[in-house]
């Protein structure tokens, strides 16, 4: 029990508990297919085009959906929302796994499973995030985003991949199946969280309520800001880590591993940085903790372009990783304390849209700058890009970190 009242402390609630449970037992799932996904797909073709199409069309349902999601999210139960979906998302798994089994799984099964998969997990993520506002208190939401990101880390990034190329390597059905089973009981899990009731809320039509939601986001000066801030900066970084494969092994000399060296220590960075949130909390103030993980993020670009050294590079990553989920934590806690319950599904899903937006940007730029200018280009891009939006958002993340919470529906 003490264990558990570390990892879920009983302030939280039984409620959370039961959240983060069935957070941790889907992203087991979720780890394993970000292994056995891409491994099937490369067992049916070569071509690259298509290879990249699968991990392209995880993401596209949050370009053609999200804002849409993040309506019904707001007009609909969010806990029976995760519940359903998961469900559904696990009568695709199986369906997948069968076809796999059996023999008959083509290409076009596979890319049709990932738009559902992917379509399903965007509803999901996004009701899951706007749950905890209704379950913990707003001086806890700190803690309890680090706990779940934690969870995350673990479980999607460091455990559930090894697992994945194992059980794939056993059968290429298997990993497949093993995602069945996480999600049906990821879904019984949340089952027995508990909500409390919200008044009755007039509903219009959904095109105006997402008008509702991002004229409020545009309105709310902080929050703008910091939605632009997010964009911006995953701009500057989709930029550098668009060529990180190729810099670990051209720059760096790195062995083929040694790619995934650095996103193992990035993710054992992150699990520091969770670890250490309510420390960090309890004796720094939410402004500051933004503006040193910016700042961190800024020489992170620029240590990557100066060295040659892959030791350097690694504890470069590890440093790098606390910062990326510290800040996750704190932005995704500041968002939660500012916007209203009501609204919190749709503003999540246009940060989300950004977010997903400016990575895709900076991907395909790196790439180009990469191209034209070296490897170590879209690094040297990322750090003044970085630099030049730090000096000018210093002053701002005062106001943007103790915007303060909105009302909520009783």
């Amino acid at each position: 029990m003490r264990i558990l009242d570390v990892v879920a402390p009983s302030r939280l609630g039984p409620s959370f508990r039961w959240l983060l449970s069935s957070s941790v037992i889907s992203n087991i799932g979720d780890g394993i297919a970000l292994a056995a996904g891409p491994l099937l797909v490369a067992s049916e073709t070569k071509d690259p085009v298509l290879v990249a199409a699968a991990a392209f069309l995880l993401r596209l349902p949050w370009l053609l959906f999200g804002v849409v999601a993040g309506a019904y999210v707001d007009r609909l139960n969010r806990r029976l929302i995760v519940i359903t979906v998961d469900s559904m998302r696990a009568m695709v798994l199986l369906a997948l796994t069968v076809t796999v089994a059996t023999g008959v799984v083509n290409i076009p099964v596979v890319l049709a499973a990932m738009f559902l998969i992917g379509t399903a997990e965007t509803l999901a993520d996004l009701a899951s995030t706007t749950l905890l506002p209704s379950i913990v208190g707003s001086a806890d939401l700190g803690i309890g985003n680090a706990r779940l990101q934690g969870g995350f880390i673990v479980t999607n990034q460091l455990v559930g991949p090894p697992i994945g190329a194992f059980l794939f390597a056993v059968g290429r059905s298997v990993p497949f199946a093993v995602n069945v089973v996480c999600a049906l009981l990821g879904a019984l899990l949340m089952v027995r969280v508990v909500v409390p009731r919200t008044g009755v809320v007039e509903r219009r039509a959904v095109r105006h309520e997402i008008a509702e939601g991002v004229g409020w986001l545009w309105r709310h000066a902080p929050m703008r800001t910091l939605a632009i801030t997010i964009v911006m900066f995953n701009l500057t970084f989709g930029a550098a880590w668009s060529v990180l494969v190729l810099y670990s092994t051209q720059v760096l000399h790195m062995s083929g591993a040694g790619f995934g060296l650095l996103i193992t220590a990035s993710a054992v960075g992150g699990l520091v940085g969770t670890t250490s949130y309510g420390w960090l909390e309890r004796h720094f103030s939410l402004a500051d903790i933004m503006r040193v993980g910016l700042v961190i993020e800024t020489f992170t670009h620029l240590a990557l372009a100066l060295t040659r050294e892959p030791w350097v590079a690694l504890l470069v990553m590890v440093v790098f990783g606390t910062h990326i989920f510290v800040w996750g934590t704190t932005s995704t806690t500041v968002r939660q304390r500012a916007v209203p319950g009501e609204l919190l599904g749709r503003v999540t899903s246009v940060y989300q849209i950004g977010s997903m937006g400016g990575m895709v940007v900076g991907t395909a730029l790196g790439g180009v700058i990469a191209g034209v200018w070296g490897l170590t280009a879209p690094f040297w891009f990322g750090f003044v890009g970085s630099a030049v939006l730090v000096a000018i958002l210093w002053r701002a993340l005062g106001h943007i970190a103790h915007a303060g919470a909105a009302p909520r529906p009783a």
